[in-house]
């Protein structure tokens, strides 16, 4: 006996109810479910209350008892119904109507993660594990060539360590999640579940470190973190997170400065060559720069409603961590120096970034150098005469892709129509649909329609099954896919970002979704007041910078570079 029961969405789970996303809530859930959910709403717990629960298993039980007595034919009818229900629930909201929601249908139907019994936590899906595992591939290559070797430092963190680094303190406390009871009993020093490693690390690099011979240390590690957010969204701010953090040290700043520098272009080169989007790189300002470092470089990518996303940092520590920690070196002459530091990290928010900004009213889109499948393959036949000849030219097509290094999926189930496996793998975002009925195996061809040009437009007939061509063919078109994307968000971008050369300027483009750009040397407190007077966040100091002479569009005053400003994640 099957008792099949709706949870509660993503929607719910993770973002402020808007009018329009309650009521598209209720159309598409059960009535049993309404109640429980409007009551969680309120209180902002993650999931239903009990009771009402019991008693819907109770009743779905004995509805599916009867049901058992029905003839055969009822109960194919049922299951029949039952999934065209399931399908009508995939629905996605428009992107234009109420963009939060939108984010949070596309990671439930497409797969991509669903809810933790913690609030704020998430599961992330094999689907959404995969995407991250192509960021994790790239980057983990780039490391190794740039001289650095993955280690594991461990997840619990004595709190003392933390109180060590004065800033550090600050800018994380309200944000720790805190062990003080262990085996039963109460702990002598509480430790603090890791939100950042640079205090543990530094603990170690102490014991490590005692020459100039030791230096440079380069490191990185792929751990989970916990940082207890107060409003959160799924990928992009939950209280934990994977990532990556890389820490090094260095014998003169020189050396650190260069490391900081190349570690944050390697995150430049990764989002506009593989993620397909164009961040702007540049330097926090003091306000803007992660509690104990020196100097923060980071990437800040547009979404789709034009919001900033800090995609990637590194930071320039200097030596606040080292004499905090006293890591100390002998140099070539035999003194003792502190040594400099650096540490750098990109998270799972980054599957975030890349699904707001490639993704449209159709679900998902994927960039071809991070799409866990580049190709799906659809057979379609309607005669029993013609399955075998369809299922094994779709096969002798998937062996020619997979041997050239494609990622492709064979989608031969024939519990679904071949419209509804178009639509379902439009929504996951795969970015090349391979269409093989009898017509195309008596000519020798195959259709191929591109996932970010819709309708007929996107769409190739008469491609040769002649495996060179076919290769070649699939590649130019991944590779026109990956271009094409990074051009359209470019295209967005630019179309996005306001040269202002005054508040007023600054507070109308903010005001109207957009980012401001403009000349800045104004004070923390100036910075403070925009962001309290507008929403408005110091996003960076782009390193591309205007030449001329510039005058401070909130002061009046000389200035020598310009700043972005934008409502932010």
């Amino acid at each position: 006996m099957v008792v099949s029961l709706r949870l509660p969405s993503l929607t719910s789970l993770f973002s402020p109810i808007t009018t329009t996303t309650a009521n598209s809530l209720r159309r598409r859930t059960p009535a049993f479910l309404r109640r429980s959910r409007s009551h969680r709403f309120q209180s902002q717990q993650l999931l239903p209350p009990p009771l009402p629960l019991l008693a819907a298993r109770f009743s779905s039980a004995q509805g599916t008892a009867a049901a058992e007595t029905a003839s055969e034919e009822q109960r194919v009818d049922s299951n029949a119904k039952s999934r065209v229900n399931s399908d009508r629930d995939r629905v996605i909201t428009p992107r234009s109507q109420d963009f939060n929601a939108w984010y949070l249908d596309v990671i439930a139907n497409a797969e991509l993660a669903d809810y933790g019994p913690v609030r704020g936590t998430m599961v992330i899906r094999p689907y959404g594990y995969a995407i991250w595992e192509a960021i994790q591939e790239y980057l983990n290559a780039r490391f190794k060539e740039t001289g650095h070797s993955n280690m594991y430092f461990p997840q619990f963190i004595p709190y003392s360590f933390i109180e060590k680094e004065a800033s550090h303190v600050e800018g994380f406390s309200p944000e720790l999640a805190l062990v003080t009871i262990g085996g039963g009993k109460e702990l002598e020093e509480k430790l603090v579940v890791r939100p950042t490693s640079e205090t543990m690390v530094n603990h170690m690099f102490t014991q490590w470190i005692h020459s100039y011979r030791d230096l440079p240390l380069m490191v990185n590690q792929w751990v989970n973190v916990t940082r207890w957010e107060h409003r959160t969204k799924p990928f992009v701010r939950t209280l934990e997170f994977l990532w990556q953090e890389g820490h090094t040290a260095h014998a003169t700043p020189e050396e650190a400065e260069k490391e900081a520098m190349q570690m944050i272009n390697v995150y430049t080169k990764f989002a506009y060559e593989q993620a397909a989007i164009p961040v702007i790189v540049g330097r926090k300002s003091r306000v803007e720069t992660f509690a104990g470092a020196s100097m923060t470089y980071t990437i800040e990518a547009m979404m789709g409603d034009r919001k900033a996303l800090q995609a990637g940092t590194s930071h320039n520590l200097g030596q606040n961590f080292s004499r905090a920690f006293e890591t100390q070196f002998t140099d070539e002459n035999g003194q003792r120096q502190h040594v400099w530091q650096t540490s750098w990290a990109i998270s799972t928010r980054f599957v975030g970034g890349i699904i707001m900004t490639h993704g449209d009213d159709a679900g998902l889109l994927l960039p071809p150098r991070v799409a866990p499948i580049q190709v799906v393959i659809i057979p379609i036949w309607k005669k029993d005469d013609d399955k075998v000849g369809v299922l094994n030219a779709a096969s002798s097509v998937k062996e020619v892709l997979q041997t050239a290094g494609v990622k492709v999926k064979l989608d031969d189930t024939d519990q679904r129509t071949p419209g509804w496996k178009f639509n379902f793998w439009e929504m996951k975002g795969v970015p090349l649909r391979i269409e093989i009925g009898p017509r195309d195996v008596s000519s020798g061809s195959v259709v191929i329609s591109r996932r970010d040009i819709p309708g007929k437009q996107g769409k190739v007939f008469g491609i040769s099954m002649e495996p060179s061509s076919l290769e070649a063919y699939v590649k130019d078109k991944l590779d026109e896919i990956q271009s094409a994307l990074l051009e359209q968000a470019t295209s967005f971008r630019d179309s996005n970002i306001v040269d202002v050369s005054s508040y007023d300027e600054l507070k109308v483009a903010i005001s109207q979704g957009k980012w401001a750009r403009g000349p800045w040397s104004a004070s923390d407190e100036d910075e403070l007041k925009v962001k309290e007077e507008t929403g408005a966040t110091l996003r960076c100091f782009p390193f591309e910078q205007p030449q001329g002479n510039k005058t401070c569009l909130m002061t009046g005053n000389p200035a020598e570079e310009v700043a972005i400003f934008a409502k932010s994640y």
